[in-house]
């Protein structure tokens, strides 16, 4: 792979608490931030703008961003996906808003409760207004390489989303393996299509690994240019709108795989693994990712 640079986004206050059944509270959320921050983490999606009755994990969220640190240098990350959403995410004074724009009707319908074109239109309409507030705006495009309602996605579909989003204003485009399915020849597919049409944007992966193939997927989207990569701490995450969507790739699991290939992340591998058994105490189970139990080689 050679020696290069990766950015890790942490999504683990978001991705990787909104399908548990135990809501943590504030307090903990603020925790668990402040010590991905201490590893090392810059960029984290701390906060999902969402209705707290649908996703009652997601409560909170004006309470987590008045008490993160903002001397730290990390960028903070709300996720929104209606106007009512971006206002409350700028006046909590998020760094970042991240729009989840599905690939997929099926999806799209019963997550959001409204169709793929008309998404589009409210992420036109989100742009605009977070460009006009200075707030940066990306777009992540959900069920990318597969929809648990409406089967295969068609690649064609993810870069014509890809395309429209990039040219509302979305300054990064995140290709999204929401429920797990993809392999490392979608991967290579997918990003290569969405580079051709997408402009100035930068790419970003963001794989679950329901079956076992997120980390493939993340080494082949690292080997095709892409130098951002989603990942949460201790595994944790799912959809609570997709049946039997499991965890994220782990954060600390995949700064081992990328650490060993000479990757630079500028995150402590070890420390975000001790964040992992954290989170998972607190979470009352055992973390998915590996690190923690195996340990690092050679052993530190």
């Amino acid at each position: 792979m050679g020696v290069g640079r990766v950015e890790i986004v942490e999504v683990g206050p978001r991705d990787g608490l909104q399908n548990e059944s135990r809501v943590l509270p504030v307090e903990d959320k603020l925790e668990l931030i402040a010590r991905s921050v201490a590893a090392g983490v810059r960029r984290i999606e701390a906060v999902s703008f969402v209705n707290p009755k649908r996703v009652p994990q997601m409560a909170g969220a004006e309470e987590v961003m008045a008490g993160v640190d903002r001397h730290s240098g990390v960028a903070y990350i709300g996720l929104v996906l209606n106007r009512r959403g971006l206002d409350r995410a700028l006046a909590a004074g998020v760094d970042e808003v991240n729009v989840a724009i599905p690939a997929t009707d099926g999806f799209c319908v019963r997550n959001q409760g409204c169709t793929v074109q008309e998404m589009l239109a409210v992420f036109a309409d989100i742009a605009a207004a977070a460009q006009e507030a200075g707030t940066p705006v990306s777009a992540t495009v959900s069920t990318a390489f597969g929809c648990p309602f409406d089967g295969e996605t068609p690649p064609a579909r993810v870069a014509e989303i890809a395309h429209r989003v990039a040219d509302a204003g979305a300054v990064e485009v995140a290709i999204a393996d929401t429920i797990g399915v993809g392999v490392p020849a979608q991967v290579a597919d997918l990003v290569e299509r969405v580079r051709a049409v997408a402009g100035q944007a930068v790419l970003r992966c963001h794989f679950h690994n329901t079956r076992n193939t997120g980390y493939a997927n993340a080494l082949a989207a690292h080997a095709h240019g892409v130098r951002v990569l989603d990942s949460s701490v201790g595994g944790f995450g799912g959809c609570p709108f997709a049946p039997a969507a499991t965890g994220n790739i782990a954060t600390e699991d995949l700064l081992y795989m990328l650490h060993r290939s000479g990757v630079r992340t500028g995150i402590d591998q070890g420390a975000t693994a001790a964040v992992g058994d954290w989170l998972g105490a607190r979470l009352g189970k055992e973390p998915p990712a590996l690190l923690g139990r195996a340990g690092a080689f050679p052993a530190p």
